[in-house]
């Protein structure tokens, strides 16, 4: 009995590892295997006391007008949606056009509708993609706090299916002496 006890204890754990070793792996996935995507940031207000070290981020694709969506404007909060992107001639990509169903090829991101009470008759929808913020230590937060206040893009990793994750925030300007 106690030789039983021990060794579902041990399977127990084994099985604990097993899962949390899935979801880490999970989460990785697209900045091991994703596709790098460019997109330009949004200046956002990223002080928070009860959150830790972090910069929160907006996109200009977070904010889609309702008009782009096919025929259904009636969306609820939580809806999933798939925003395609194009690359432009400064090599950002940028909003082409938006899905209820995953599109069959071309860079696109997954993400969920997620209005706020107060925008319920607005004329867009705010998208939400999970790579809102970016945690990172107190002197690289400041440091990042500043850079957003000016031009600064995302770098994205993006899977296949387009589930995204934030690599890294760089500025958008060449630095001081090099380039145009």
């Amino acid at each position: 009995m106690r030789k039983r006890r021990s060794m579902l204890i041990i399977a127990a754990i084994v099985f604990q590892f097993f899962v949390l070793t899935g979801m880490y792996v999970k989460a990785a996935m697209p900045l091991w295997t994703g596709e790098e995507v460019r997109v330009k940031t949004v200046p956002v207000d990223p002080r928070s006391l009860f959150r830790g070290n972090y910069a929160r981020l907006d996109y200009d694709i977070s904010m889609i007008e309702t008009q782009h969506f096919p025929e259904n404007n009636d969306l609820r909060n939580g809806e999933i949606v798939y925003v395609q992107l194009k690359q432009d001639s400064s090599g950002l990509y940028v909003y082409s056009s938006v899905a209820l169903e995953r599109p069959e090829s071309g860079v696109f991101l997954r993400g969920r509708i997620e209005n706020r009470r107060y925008e319920d008759h607005a004329d867009y929808f705010r998208v939400k993609y999970g790579i809102e913020a970016l945690f990172a230590p107190k002197e690289k937060a400041l440091a990042l706090e500043h850079q957003l206040r000016s031009e600064a893009v995302a770098v994205l990793m993006v899977l296949d299916g387009g589930e995204a994750r934030l690599k890294e925030v760089v500025s958008d300007k060449p630095p001081a002496g090099q380039g145009s």
